[in-house]
């Protein structure tokens, strides 16, 4: 359940990120600000509440951690979108240090399921 959350937050924050590349620049509508902030506020939620199981080694558990680390950039990013001093670079580069680690989270689960 909590994973399902955390897929629609993260279609979210793609349709936000989509929006000033499909229109050629940052729109004057807050649209793609709310879609970015709602996104981020559900990872962050779904990342609170999902625990790691406690039949999966340490390893294991801390990179579900770390995942959680994701939409706390996120939500980094969210408040510099919102932020009237930041520029478009500052929530660009903690959106893709969220993504980074998204992608190194599901790359080291491929690895070990492949593993076992």
């Amino acid at each position: 359940m909590l994973s399902m959350a955390a897929s629609v937050g993260l279609l979210l924050i793609a349709a936000a990120i989509v929006i000033p590349i499909a229109s050629g620049g940052f729109p004057q509508s807050p649209l793609y600000k709310i879609l970015f902030t709602a996104g981020a506020l559900v990872c962050l939620v779904a990342a609170l509440f999902n625990k790691a199981p406690k039949s999966l080694p340490m390893r294991e558990r801390r990179w579900h951690r770390i995942e959680g680390w994701s939409a706390i950039f996120f939500c980094t990013a969210a408040f510099f979108m919102w932020y009237p001093g930041a520029s478009s670079r500052d929530w660009l580069a903690f959106t893709l240090a969220g993504a980074t680690i998204r992608i190194i989270v599901f790359f080291r689960g491929i690895r070990a399921s492949k593993k076992a």
